[in-house]
């Protein structure tokens, strides 16, 4: 049985800044050793298949899952029957578990599980960790009231990945 490594998440409003950090973070992370696993959530309809490539036309002629697969990588896209919103923990299933030391999440900022919120104050938008108890840690450009939460600077993923380490070592996860 796959046991599921920590799983956190970075929550925030469109525009913050999420994914141009975990682009810092993860080779910072993956430095120190640690193997991460990445599920991001998409508001709106994508696709990483390119039409006319020969996994795009079998996938358009009908096929529901298509995997595609090299010596070097693979993708597995799924055509849902019915749209709905993608469930977290049924995603975090499908990657190999034993292969990793930390998921981390982009998105998903409404589902119960450990996250660092990110803030730009030029957004003009509230804080989400009042209303979110599982909100660890608050990395913000600028300083915020916070008392009971660590308080990170966002432009500092070096200070960000050492408070992920400690986190992931502290078993808090």
């Amino acid at each position: 049985m796959k046991s599921t490594p920590p799983v956190l998440g970075f929550a925030a409003f469109s525009g913050t800044g999420k994914t141009t950090l975990l682009e810092k973070l993860i080779p910072l992370l993956t430095a120190r050793g640690i193997r991460i696993g990445m599920v991001k959530h998409a508001h709106h309809e994508f696709d990483i298949d390119k039409p006319g490539k020969d996994s795009y036309r079998l996938r358009a002629a009908g096929a529901r899952q298509m995997l595609i697969a090299s010596s070097k990588r693979q993708a597995l896209m799924t055509e849902n029957a019915t749209p709905r919103e993608p469930r977290l923990d049924e995603l975090i299933t499908r990657l190999d578990l034993e292969d990793l030391d930390l998921v981390l999440v982009e998105g998903f900022k409404k589902v119960p599980f450990p996250k660092i919120e990110l803030h730009r104050q030029a957004l003009g938008k509230t804080l989400l960790y009042p209303e979110d108890p599982d909100i660890i840690a608050l990395a913000s450009d600028h300083p915020a009231d916070c008392r009971e939460l660590p308080s990170l600077d966002i432009n500092d993923s070096a200070a960000i990945a050492a408070f992920i380490v400690t986190w992931l070592a502290a078993g808090t996860a």
